[in-house]
C-alpha cells in the first residue's frame, strides 16, 4: 500500500494518491485515464481528478489494485 507520508504534491485533495514510489509505468493512466496523468518533468503519474462517480471510482480502485509497486494509495 502507498506511504500517505510520500504522497508526491501534485495530486489533488481527496482519498486517491500517488506516493513517491511510482515508477511512471503508465498503468494507473491506461486504467483510469480520467483520473490520472503524468507529471512529464518528474516522470512520475499523480491523481488529476478524484473519481466522479461508480465507473471511475472503480477504475481507480483497479488501478489501486494493479499498481506493481504498490503506490498507489485510497486514504478517503
Amino acid at each position: 500500500m502507498a506511504d500517505l507520508s510520500q504522497k508526491v504534491p501534485e495530486n489533488v485533495r481527496g482519498g486517491f494518491y500517488v506516493d513517491a514510489t511510482c515508477i511512471d509505468c503508465d498503468l494507473c493512466r491506461e486504467t483510469a485515464p480520467e483520473n490520472f496523468r503524468r507529471n512529464d518533468r518528474e516522470g512520475r503519474s499523480f491523481v488529476h481528478r478524484q473519481p466522479e462517480g461508480p465507473a471511475e471510482e472503480a477504475a481507480c480502485r483497479s488501478a489501486l489494485e494493479e499498481c506493481p509497486v504498490e503506490a498507489i494509495g485510497d486514504d478517503g
